[in-house]
């Protein structure tokens, strides 16, 4: 009689990761498809040792952040909100007027929102780097070109 094989499942260590570099082209990209794939790549679950409790995830370079788009009306309807901490402190800025300010925090605010809400995810989105323009500071790294279709259909 043959003994059972089981096979083995293996679990990422913190030591052992090796962590790779990816920079993505937001231009035309939609904002929440491209965002969901960046969180992906983020907390690791594209590699086969994913694991949850440990923080697996690679670094993602997102440039020409300022040429996303959304779709339908939201650069008229979407509204982000903040708090200052004061009472009557709402302070609510349109998508538009996001774009003209600050291009990047759009597509890292969406990031933010779609990672779990805990200490790793704080670890997580530290690795991603977003710049509104065509340039980033990270050619040392050697970053590979990562291809993201997620153009509106």
């Amino acid at each position: 009689m043959q003994p059972l094989l089981i096979p083995k499942t293996t679990m990422a260590k913190p030591g052992e990761v090796r962590r790779r570099w990816y920079v993505v082209d937001g231009t035309g990209q939609v904002v929440g498809r491209l965002a969901a794939q960046i969180a992906r790549i983020l907390m690791g679950k594209h590699k086969p040792d994913y694991t949850p409790h440990a923080d697996s995830g690679d670094y993602v370079i997102v440039v020409n952040a300022e040429k996303v788009v959304f779709t339908g009306r939201k650069w008229e309807q979407k509204v982000y909100k903040r708090y200052t901490g004061y009472p009557g402190g709402l302070i609510e800025t349109p998508a538009k007027r996001m774009l003209e300010r600050k291009p990047e925090e759009i597509l890292r605010l969406a990031v933010k929102r779609m990672l779990p809400k805990n200490r790793l995810a704080r670890r997580m989105f530290q690795r991603l780097k977003v710049y509104a323009g065509p340039n980033h500071p990270h050619a040392a790294q050697q970053p590979e070109p990562l291809e993201i279709d997620a153009r509106r259909q």
